[in-house]
């Protein structure tokens, strides 16, 4: 079995590929540290894409950005809307459409993407956040979409929005609430998907397995 980790410098990223390697998995991981990988850029991903061989029965895009959350609207600018949109929305679609082509037709497979529960709006009750937030919504529906489009093609597939929990990392500090090591939440996540049948997919689940609603 072989799997594509994009992010893999990260910490979940990289949480997944040990994981899946003590697994006997075979592991590429895309980074921007690793490999001047820039989802910003469609040129870098095409470009890395162009390098790969082979079929992956996973793809894990596990990549984003937090910015500066804003607390309130005076402190809102286009710059970063644009800045978050780029990154959080914008480039995993465009590694969905760059990579999917690794993905078997004739098997199980699946392609998780890394949101975040603040990007859902039935469950945005304190605000703020609005880069972030509108974002990570902008992603779910993104990869909602892709997994209308990708299961006439890939009948076997399963794609899932991915809220991994409040994750100890760099990503997250600063931030003084309980919060899971990268380790638990990239084997939480793991199990999730292995757990979904195509029949779910397009949807979005937390790190235990519990629809998030949009």
């Amino acid at each position: 079995m072989r799997a594509l980790i994009i992010g893999e410098s990260g910490g979940i990223g990289a949480a997944m590929a040990e994981h899946l390697r003590a697994q006997e998995w075979e592991v590429v991981g895309l980074s921007r540290r690793g490999d001047g990988l820039d989802l910003t850029d469609e040129a870098s991903i095409a470009e890395q894409a162009s390098r790969l061989r082979g079929e992956f029965e996973q793809i894990i895009i596990a990549t984003g950005s937090l910015g500066a959350p804003e607390k309130s609207l005076s402190t809102l600018s286009a710059q970063e809307l644009q800045s978050q949109f780029a990154v959080n929305a914008m480039g995993p679609v465009l590694a969905i459409k760059h990579f999917a082509d690794f993905l078997p037709r004739d098997r199980r497979a699946s392609l998780g993407v890394l949101s975040a529960r603040v990007g859902s709006i039935g469950d945005n009750r304190l605000g703020g956040w609005y880069s972030y937030r509108a974002a990570k919504a902008a992603l779910n529906q993104l990869v909602h979409g892709a997994a209308i489009e990708l299961g006439r093609k890939y009948p076997h597939l399963v794609v899932a929005a991915l809220h991994p929990g409040t994750v100890d990392t760099a990503f997250t500090q600063g931030y003084a609430r309980e919060k899971l090591s990268p380790r638990q939440s990239a084997q939480k996540l793991l199990g999730v998907l292995d757990a979904l049948v195509p029949e779910q997919s397009g949807g979005f689940w937390d790190y235990s397995g519990a629809a998030v609603v949009w």
